[in-house]
């Protein structure tokens, strides 16, 4: 069968060329349009639950909205891990999936599921799935700045909100436009007790007065000369005066008593879980930009950057747009990195056939069909959806020296029966038949042996699957195109470049030099099997000596899931003890980047601690994630290295209570998203009793510090509990005609304020209303 095919392929060369040609543009075109990353995304199929619950303690938060749905979700079809993560006033569950399902599948399942528990949720709370993506697509972090001094947090803040967001979201690619830091403008209305009991006013009854001041409505239509006219009745509130105006009652003279004489009335920052910070120089506004699941990340990263500079000239006088993050350095270093790996092995390639088949044009064959076979495993990759990365890249860098096996051996073949034989035009393609047809079914099925040699890869799961499953399709893909390759385009080729004088093997230098060396030494081998044999099995055994540290190596060769990748850039995340105050938390971040940013290699510093606006960053208000962004090689010290980097950060940070973890960014959000921990190990702990948990990880966190080669260890405090906790008497309540969820209501609007409604102030802004009391805000 296969000599039918060598003979059909040269009797139809121009059909081959033909094909061959469409083959190389199909291929082209693939490999432009492929996506591109620095890795395989090794994350796994997860949808993300967010729930907001403001003011609530994170214990109610669990009790009431994180139990719930982690529980109901455990039965979702395909779901093999279901984490709840409760914090102040939000809760995020994350539910992983089977290996291969399909995302929007999963999402549509979660909603099912979803409409179920909705009954057990608190009135007023909703939860809602985020974006179609993963902590991995944050491929894009940028800050918005004015050193001019002009606009302050809250404009920036508006800016990104009302302009920045809705424009990037709009970019293929993109799935979300996340904020972090800045002030959200607030209408804070403080009660003062005093007054409502001096005009026998209830809570409720402000809270209302509020809710009815400021709405809108319309009123049909009137027809007047002729003409229809829509009726629109005014009444948001644009200003501190409309809201002083509200009446809340009549006093007993009858006088109207209106908010403005119960309370004080104030702009002021919303409450917020998140400050960014720039350079240590003070608080930005950044923005986060998170690409859809599977997508391009090159392609999104290069439409992003060029829609920010269109939008460069809107920006209000004075207001800069710093980029923090850009994965695409990443990206086309390593991508640039392969592609010089691969451009010097065709040239080895080309020169050791000029060399060892002494003949130019012959290696011409092998030249223009291993491009072939590349561009045809592209085709195969656009086809399955495989990206371009350095797995990818790196099975086709593994089989090229196998994929022109064929072609060299079928070219020498074709030297012989030219030795023996004169060819001339008439039985020139009889001749190539001949020697194609001698080698290529061997060939052909040695490829494909080869061919199948990476299988058992494919039976690789989770995580490393998805790591190493790349690198073992291409390099299937690779083989088999050059296998196909071999019998077809290979032989008609060969009719067309093999001309001229050939020089016999015999009489090649270099063949005549390495023959004079190879035959003594097989010659030795062969008259001494035995003994060969034994040493093969010796040294196989010598194996045993690294992997189990005997002297004098003093300890076991190490293992790792994956080699570290230098991805230029730095993820500082050091973990904080609990309770930290918002005020204390953006002290901290500032110091903390003030002393990165004093290192000479280190370019720029952006500091978050707390979450960013988005369900894939489940971060307490004591998580700090400072990103890091190193200056070219080119411009740091003589003889630093990214070692050297992080001895010298670790030297230079040295805050009490901070335990330093320097981590690539990327590597860092796979593992949190494949174990929950932002360090590659971890121990988990898991009990009835949080003291007790909390006991045993102060333990093991000193046990670890003494374990060799760690470079540092910490046990993260659960919620601290520092709570100010109101015992309500049921007895003294029920004498004043109270009820345990009126008390409640008073505690939860006038201790800790609550969002009453919003005012709509143009198409670019939206003012929050609450209320407090100043007296038992301050003194509980």
């Amino acid at each position: 069968m296969i000599e039918r095919i060598i003979r059909w392929s040269i009797h139809n060369r121009f059909l081959v060329l033909l094909l061959t040609v469409i083959l190389a543009v199909w291929g082209g075109y693939s490999l432009k349009t492929t996506p591109l990353d620095a890795i395989p995304d090794l994350s796994d199929v997860q949808v993300i639950i967010k729930t907001n619950y403001p003011g609530q303690a994170p214990q109610v938060v669990e009790d009431q909205v994180t139990y719930p749905l982690t529980t109901t979700m455990l039965s979702v079809p395909g779901a093999v891990t279901v984490r709840g993560y409760s914090f102040f006033g939000d809760s995020y569950v994350y539910i992983l999936f089977d290996e291969g399902t399909d995302l929007y599948w999963a999402r549509s399942r979660v909603l099912e599921y979803l409409s179920q528990v909705q009954d057990r949720l608190p009135s007023g709370v909703t939860p809602a799935l985020g974006p179609d993506a993963t902590g991995v697509g944050w491929i894009y972090e940028y800050a918005l700045v004015d050193r001019t001094g002009q606009h302050d947090l809250s404009e920036l803040r508006s800016i990104q909100d009302w302009f920045l967001k809705f424009e990037l979201q709009t970019v293929e690619g993109v799935s979300e436009v996340a904020t972090v830091g800045g002030m959200v403008k607030q209408y804070q209305v403080v009660v003062h007790p005093n007054q409502l009991r001096a005009y026998g006013i209830p809570l409720a009854r402000v809270k209302q007065a509020i809710q009815r001041g400021n709405q809108e409505v319309g009123g049909s239509v009137i027809e007047m000369a002729e003409a229809e006219y829509m009726v629109r009745a005014n009444g948001y509130i644009q200003s501190i005066d409309d809201l002083e105006s509200i009446p809340v009652g009549v006093n007993a003279n009858g006088t109207p008593v209106l908010l403005g004489d119960i309370a004080d009335i104030r702009l002021g920052p919303q409450m917020r879980r998140g400050v960014a910070e720039l350079d240590g120089q003070g608080e930005v506004v950044g923005g986060i930009v998170i690409m859809r699941w599977g997508g391009n990340a090159l392609a999104t990263i290069q439409a992003v950057k060029d829609r920010l500079e269109q939008l460069r000239a809107s920006l209000p006088e004075g207001v800069e747009i710093v980029t923090t993050y850009d994965r695409s350095g990443l990206i086309e270093r390593a991508v640039a990195t392969l592609e010089e790996k691969l451009i010097e092995e065709f040239v080895v390639v080309a020169l050791v056939c000029a060399v060892f088949l002494f003949h130019l044009r012959s290696s011409l064959v092998v030249v223009i069909s291993l491009p072939l076979g590349i561009l045809a495993a592209f085709i195969v990759m656009k086809l399955q959806g495989i990206n371009a990365n350095i797995m990818s890249l790196g099975g086709i860098a593994i089989a090229i020296g196998a994929m022109v096996d064929a072609a060299i051996v079928m070219i020498e073949n074709v030297h012989k029966h030219m030795e023996r034989e004169e060819v001339t035009d008439e039985n020139r393609w009889e001749v190539m038949a001949r020697a194609a047809s001698e080698v290529g079914p061997a060939l052909f099925f040695s490829l494909l042996i080869i061919t199948l040699s990476f299988l058992p890869v494919f039976t690789l799961e989770a995580q490393e699957g998805r790591m190493f499953a790349p690198l073992a399709f291409t390099k299937t893909y690779a083989m088999a195109a050059a296998a196909g390759l071999s019998i077809t385009l290979v032989p008609v080729l060969m009719g067309y470049f093999i001309r001229g004088r050939i020089l016999p093997e015999d009489r090649n230098p270099v063949n005549r030099v390495l023959i004079a060396g190879y035959r003594p030494a097989i010659n030795a081998i062969l008259r001494f099997p035995r003994s060969m044999l034994m040493l093969a099995l010796v040294a196989a055994l010598s194996m045993a000596w690294p992997l189990s540290g005997w002297w004098p190596l003093g300890g076991k060769i190490g293992s790792e899931f994956m080699p570290p990748l230098n991805e230029g850039d730095l993820l500082y995340m050091p973990t904080t003890f609990p309770a930290l105050s918002i005020g204390k938390a953006r002290e901290l971040l500032q110091q903390t980047d003030k002393l990165i940013a004093s290192v000479p290699e280190v370019e720029r510093v952006f500091g978050k601690i707390g979450r960013a606006e988005t369900a894939t960053d489940p971060a307490p208000l004591t998580m700090i994630e400072t990103t890091i962004l190193l200056k070219p090689r080119d411009q740091w010290r003589e003889g630093m290295t990214m070692e050297g980097v992080k001895r010298e950060l670790n030297r230079i940070v040295k805050i009490p209570s901070l335990a330093n973890s320097w981590t690539p960014p990327i590597k860092t959000r796979i593992d949190m998203l494949a174990t929950g921990i932002k360090t590659p190990v971890g121990v988990k702990i898991a009990g009835p009793d949080l003291d007790v948990i909390q006991g045993i990880g102060a333990d093991i966190e000193r046990v670890l510090k003494q374990v060799p080669g760690t470079a540092s260890a910490f046990s993260e405090r659960g919620p601290a509990r520092r709570y100010i906790s109101v015992d309500i008497d049921r007895g003294a309540a029920s004498r004043i005609g109270l009820n345990i969820a009126d008390v409640q209501e008073i505690v939860r609007t006038a201790v800790g304020g609550m969002n009453i409604t919003q005012s709509i102030e143009g198409p670019g802004g939206a003012g929050t209303l609450s209320r407090q009391s100043a007296l038992s805000a301050r003194d509980p």
